[in-house]
């Protein structure tokens, strides 16, 4: 898959909001500050079509890009930021719950958790709930030029036995600043997808 052209859509709270060409969707989420926005930037090869904010949980929004004409990068508000408001926290819940249950449109969901890190306990939240609706996932671990070979590899271990995850499930380690995994990442989310 090659990333030619991408465009902001619309930012949505509710489902009367969705584009409803219905071309397929893959979804983006995962806790505030793990570089969603720096990520969707590479992928699409554009600085600014996502804001990157130095401030965590700075999308409150579901913001839907269209891609090469033919489908939709969805980026999902960050989650596990503190200082944001129980009731805030509640709405954002609630939002990202409606899409995610009722969307026929959307074929993947990429989970982002930081490569330096144990996967928080949201982030096991998050896996365990995308696999229970149904979901194909893909993990990606960021920040991946801040490891060596070796850090990288224990990171993996921990990251699979951490979220439980599946044999045939794959991590995709990824740098936005020195695009690395950009083309497996574009792979997997190409992988047996049938293009209506």
């Amino acid at each position: 898959m090659e990333i030619k052209q991408s465009e902001f859509v619309i930012s949505a709270v509710k489902p009367q909001q969705y584009p409803t060409d219905n071309r397929i969707e893959f979804a983006f989420v995962g806790r505030s500050n793990v570089g969603k926005s720096s990520l969707i930037n590479t992928l699409t090869n554009r600085k600014k079509l996502v804001k990157v904010s130095g401030t965590p949980g700075k999308t409150r929004l579901i913001n839907f890009f269209l891609i090469n004409n033919e489908f939709y990068f969805v980026d999902l508000p960050g989650y596990g930021y503190a200082k944001v408001s129980k009731k805030e926290k509640d709405s954002w819940g609630k939002m990202m719950e409606k899409y995610l249950i009722d969307r026929p449109q959307l074929k993947k969901i990429v989970l982002l958790v930081d490569s330096r890190h144990k996967p928080t306990n949201d982030d096991v939240i998050m896996y365990n709930w995308v696999k229970h609706y149904g979901y194909k996932v893909i993990i990606v671990a960021t920040k991946r030029d801040k490891l060596t070979n070796n850090e990288a590899a224990k990171s993996k271990k921990l990251i699979r036995e951490t979220l439980k995850m599946d044999k045939e499930e794959s991590i995709v380690f990824f740098s936005s600043l020195k695009k690395e995994g950009k083309e497996n990442l574009l792979e997997e989310l190409s992988k047996n997808i049938e293009w209506e």
